[in-house]
């Protein structure tokens, strides 16, 4: 297969934490939406499991409430599977001036799938997103469990067939579902047709003291419930010294103390559950800290933020693209074979 290139984007002065605009974003799915778990994988259970509990939208609802406390707008990419069965949560979402993306209609690996089956599930997700709100502007993907991995680069062609415009999937280390040597920040994605589109990667930074100092995520899942705010803030800071934006991912049972128990090993069930108590704080102390956009403004696919103006959040779900360009600079060439650029615990 021909390998993806990437490249950076324009060059970015080092911008002060405070000042840089950073990236909020949200993948709305269940409690149970949780891979390589076999008590939650086969899609029959799921309704019956929905059931149990109204986490999903108990816990989407307090995010849109933590968000409008602190003026800030993120990026809620939505499981196909929840927004059909919530389309009044999705308008809640968009209403509220949020870009609305997607996270796939059935929440499978997309190593483990074919380029047509993707291609229909990425096709349905997008359809009931504009089911529940017409018009909506569905411009980015993020994959579930960030399962973008070398040998399946014939997915960004297929999310540009899909008419999507960027891509948030990609996560620059070693974990336990995979991980893409690419570089770190925003950059840019050649295809294997050649077409190209916006990357916007997962957050890795050196974080810790001493001997136990560690380049890893930060900013989002069990990564930020696990860690303090000091070394979720000393990560943010060393990429923005780099110019570089942080991406927050955060999920509605990421706030939930009360989420039911899933039956499986123990270092799982310690990183899906413990710390859930501390994340409204953690980000609420993000958003007072910092400046957060959606992604799409982040990677200035919004033409009102591109030109300087505040958009309006009650019109933003409908925000018409802005002309995107790339840097005319040599792209540098990826083996698609070769290992993550760094190794970090899952």
């Amino acid at each position: 297969m021909k390998a993806t290139r990437h490249s950076p984007h324009a060059a970015r002065h080092p911008v002060p934490p405070g000042e840089l605009v950073h990236a909020l974003s949200f993948d709305i799915e269940d409690w149970f939406h949780i891979v390589e778990i076999a008590a939650v994988e086969d899609p029959a259970t799921w309704p019956g499991l929905h059931a149990q509990s109204t986490l999903v939208e108990r816990y989407t609802d307090l995010i849109l409430t933590i968000c409008d406390d602190h003026k800030a707008r993120g990026t809620f990419f939505m499981l196909g599977w929840v927004a059909e069965r919530h389309p009044a949560l999705v308008r809640r979402i968009a209403d509220a001036g949020h870009e609305l993306a997607t996270h796939s209609y059935w929440h499978r690996k997309v190593y483990e799938l074919t380029p047509e089956i993707f291609a229909d599930d990425i096709a349905r997700s997008i359809s009931v997103l504009r089911d529940a709100v017409p018009g909506a502007c569905i411009r980015g993907f993020r994959a579930p469990s960030f399962s973008i991995t070398q040998g399946c680069e014939w997915a960004f062609d297929v999310l540009l067939d899909a008419g999507l415009v960027y891509d948030a999937s990609l996560f620059p280390g070693a974990r336990g579902h995979g991980g893409y040597a690419c570089p770190p920040g925003i950059h840019t994605i050649t295809a294997p047709s050649g077409r190209t589109m916006p990357e916007l990667p997962m957050s890795l930074a050196p974080v810790g003291i001493g001997p136990l100092r560690k380049r890893m995520c930060y900013s989002g899942g069990g990564y930020l419930r696990l860690l303090t705010k000091g070394m979720i803030d000393q990560g943010v800071r060393h990429e923005a010294r780099s110019g570089r934006p942080t991406v927050v991912y955060l999920h509605p049972r990421d706030f939930a103390p009360d989420c039911p128990r899933v039956p499986m090993p123990p270092h799982r069930r310690f990183k899906c559950y413990v710390g859930c108590a501390t994340t409204e704080g953690k980000l609420r102390h993000l958003l007072a800290k910092y400046r957060w956009d959606t992604c799409a403004a982040v990677l200035g696919l919004d033409a009102r933020y591109v030109h300087g103006e505040p958009p309006s959040p009650t019109d933003h779900h409908r925000t018409e693209l802005a002309e995107t360009r790339h840097p005319a600079s040599p792209e540098p060439t990826i083996d698609p074979q070769s290992k993550p650029v760094e190794s970090n615990p899952r």
